[in-house]
């Protein structure tokens, strides 16, 4: 997780990133230009206002074509035409309630979408690394206490979002067995990939609706409202943004260089402690911006996990991957991020000072372990 190897790595590489309008697509451009990559994004327009992609500036900073992801002819394209290196897919239909509503938009995006891609991949020339991510929400969920390992059975859960990423994941390993089959890496293809599974991923800059985080800060700073609690007493794995975007790009290093066995999937995952209710997540968050109140709503009409837990020691082990920030760094980041946007503060430096921070804390906890 050392930066000056990431910076020295990706320094004058062609990379794409799919969905980089969003959220998490934001910041891993943010954290790409500023190693000095040349970044290419592909995705659909922002769709809430404010976003992250417009507060950083992007469509001035990297070259961006909006298209959607269920479009192959365009995707292929556009690969075809800016020859990337290394791809990053994280398009997708992302919100659990939001799959209910529209069932057959989640799919399309999230399984044909993924197919799309892979596809464009086998049919040019160009891409040595390719990160696929999906979700936590992939594993046949029994909710039970012990963490799911990347060996784990992918299955099929009540919302359409979790059964689509499922349904991603099997494209993945389909296209890994019949067409990037590591046995004839620089025989027949050129390209080595991964996927990668995260959830509950916080940090400063969501708008999304149906999303935690987002509700806290529109109802405290735009509506002057209640936040409402729907399942109190469910708990997540918390982690800052940062925290799985850098596996992500220690991932794709390895898999460029031609390390095969970074093919698959990978989990990436807070520590234990980052294992938090909602209900304990909100009292934390208005004691952090010293505003605001909540009340409880039952609501269970549309089914939502209430425990999932990633074991993520292959990650440790393997890609010497490890999280950094407690829950309470987890928070006080995030919320201090939104803080400073609703003060008019420069984001886009604020945005760049966290980056450099968190490497920093990296950095002195590689060192702390050296030393003891």
């Amino acid at each position: 997780m050392d930066k000056q190897s990431l910076k020295e790595f990706f320094t004058g590489k062609k990379v794409l990133i799919t969905g980089h309008t969003g959220f998490k697509g934001s910041w891993l451009s943010q954290i790409l230009l500023n190693f000095g990559a040349e970044m290419v994004g592909i995705a659909l327009e922002p769709n809430t206002k404010p976003n992250l992609f417009s507060i950083l500036g992007l469509n001035d900073s990297m070259k961006n074509y909006f298209v959607d992801i269920r479009d192959f002819n365009k995707i292929k394209e556009v690969v075809k035409r800016e020859r990337p290196e290394i791809i990053f897919h994280l398009a997708a239909q992302p919100i659990v309630r939001e799959s209910y509503d529209n069932p057959l938009y989640t799919y399309e995006t999230n399984i044909i979408g993924t197919a799309n891609v892979l596809q464009a991949i086998k049919e040019t020339t160009s891409v040595k690394s390719a990160v696929i991510i999906t979700t936590d929400k992939v594993y046949e969920n029994k909710e039970w206490v012990w963490p799911y390992r990347e060996v784990d059975t992918i299955g099929s859960n009540p919302d359409p979002y979790s059964t689509s990423k499922a349904c991603a994941e099997l494209v993945i390993q389909s296209y890994l067995k019949s067409f990037f089959n590591i046995e004839n890496y620089n025989k027949t293809h050129k390209c080595l990939i991964a996927s990668a599974r995260a959830g509950n991923v916080i940090g400063g800059g969501d708008w999304a609706n149906d999303r935690l985080v987002p509700d806290i800060i529109k109802n405290i700073f735009e509506r002057n409202e209640n936040i409402i609690i729907r399942n109190p007493e469910s708990i997540r794995p918390w982690q800052h943004v940062l925290e799985p975007l850098i596996g992500y790009l220690m991932l794709s290093k390895e898999l460029y260089q031609g390390n095969k066995n970074f093919v698959g999937a990978w989990n990436f995952a807070p520590n234990e402690d980052n294992h938090i209710t909602v209900k304990e997540l909100i009292r934390k968050a208005i004691s952090i911006l010293e505003k605001g109140n909540y009340s409880i709503q039952m609501d269970n009409k549309k089914h939502e996990v209430k425990l999932l837990r990633l074991d993520s020691t292959k990650s440790k082990i393997y890609l010497h991957w490890k999280p950094v920030l407690s829950i309470d760094e987890v928070l006080d980041w995030t919320f201090e991020w939104y803080k400073n946007y609703y003060s008019n503060k420069n984001m886009l430096n604020f945005t760049k000072e966290q980056i450099e921070t968190f490497f920093n804390k990296v950095e002195l906890c590689q060192k702390l372990k050296k030393k003891y």
